[in-house]
């Protein structure tokens, strides 16, 4: 078994903000681009792989606690938060950082736990309206 964390044959174990749900995330590769792998279930989700560098370093430059915000991909974002940022036009690519057509949202839910694992962000636990801030 590999001792490399964020691998298919070991993926990160993570817990959702308000540690509820359970699910596996890993980096891969897809037509020669970095991808994060997250499976939630039956679910998976795919995210370019460059949303952790660019999270962290929009964390950062924001310099205090930011909402996670977190939606479906076919529901309204609140403005300012990490959601919103993982779907705007003004983020480093433009848009999406979800790559699955109808499963793109949820940025806000999972990507925030995977940062903390790394030690680039304190996320909060809290039953609702989670905040996340770089360290």
């Amino acid at each position: 078994m590999s001792t490399v964390q964020g691998t298919k044959e070991n993926p990160w174990q993570l817990k959702t903000p308000p540690l509820t749900s359970d699910y596996e995330m890993y980096k891969d590769e897809k037509d020669g681009k970095a991808i994060l792998v997250c499976t939630v279930g039956k679910t998976v989700l795919h995210y370019d792989y460059r949303c952790v560098d660019d999270l962290y370093a929009m964390l950062k430059l924001h310099g205090d606690w930011m909402e996670l915000g977190s939606a479906d991909e076919q529901k309204p974002v609140k403005e300012g938060t990490v959601e919103a940022w993982g779907r705007s036009p003004e983020n480093p690519v433009g848009g999406w950082y979800g790559l699955k057509k109808g499963l793109r949202g949820r940025l806000g839910m999972y990507l925030p736990p995977l940062m903390e694992q790394l030690g680039l962000a304190e996320v909060e636990h809290n039953p609702r309206n989670n905040r996340i801030r770089a360290i």
